[in-house]
């Protein structure tokens, strides 16, 4: 992929903020308690992806954070299936992001969100399935390049490199970053053709 330049970096950073000026006025307003079912449907009234099930998991070092931002989805009116782990104790990363992957390639969930120490791990775990485009973001602008230029379907973000405040803009950023397609389109489907020749070479025996 070409490099992107600052111009065009900044052209993103506008777009996606005005596009998120009205999705955090929602955010303000979490559903009521009194009213959630009415609240929901306002929210999914107004955000296409609202309702939209996300499939989230961790390892022991991203445990925390997946609790949180499984909370902040809940309430800007996302469904949440929990993949786990469900505590700090220690586990393997690898076991949780091939869970969410999988609910993402078989059409279980709309997204995937996984957090582990770093998001690096989870992020090669999750690419191993066929039909999944996972990306390691860090900040706005990962966010934003990672759905217009390369349609990702499932996020991975690092624990011990971000805060929760970053962590939820760079979810909410990228759940509603539309991809861009026309020129992006077809490397896109060239990152999928080699997943395709790549099967087809290991159905022959050849690596």
């Amino acid at each position: 992929m070409a490099p992107i330049s600052d111009a065009e970096i900044q052209q993103i950073v506008q777009r996606v903020t005005a596009q998120l000026s009205g999705s955090m006025a929602k955010a303000v307003s979490p559903p009521s308690p009194a009213q959630p079912a009415a609240a929901k449907q306002t929210l999914a009234a107004q955000d296409p992806s609202a309702g939209c099930v996300i499939a989230v998991g961790a390892d022991h070092g991203g445990y925390a954070m997946k609790e949180v931002l499984e909370e902040h989805l809940k309430a800007n009116g996302y469904t949440v299936v929990d993949c786990g782990t469900n505590s700090t104790q220690a586990v393997d990363y690898p076991d949780f992001a091939e869970a969410v992957a999988r609910k993402v390639a078989g059409g279980e969930a709309w997204r995937g969100i996984i957090v582990d120490g770093a998001g690096i791990g989870s992020c090669m775990a999750a690419n191993k399935v066929r039909g999944v485009r996972a990306a390691l973001c860090y900040d706005y602008a990962t966010a934003v390049n990672s759905r217009e230029h390369n349609d990702a379907n499932v996020l991975t973000l690092g624990a011990g490199l971000i805060g929760l405040a970053l962590a939820k803009q760079i979810a909410d950023t990228w759940l509603r970053t539309e991809f861009g397609g026309g020129r992006h389109a077809g490397r896109v489907d060239k990152i999928m053709s080699i997943e395709g020749r790549s099967a087809i070479e290991a159905a022959n025996g050849i690596r």
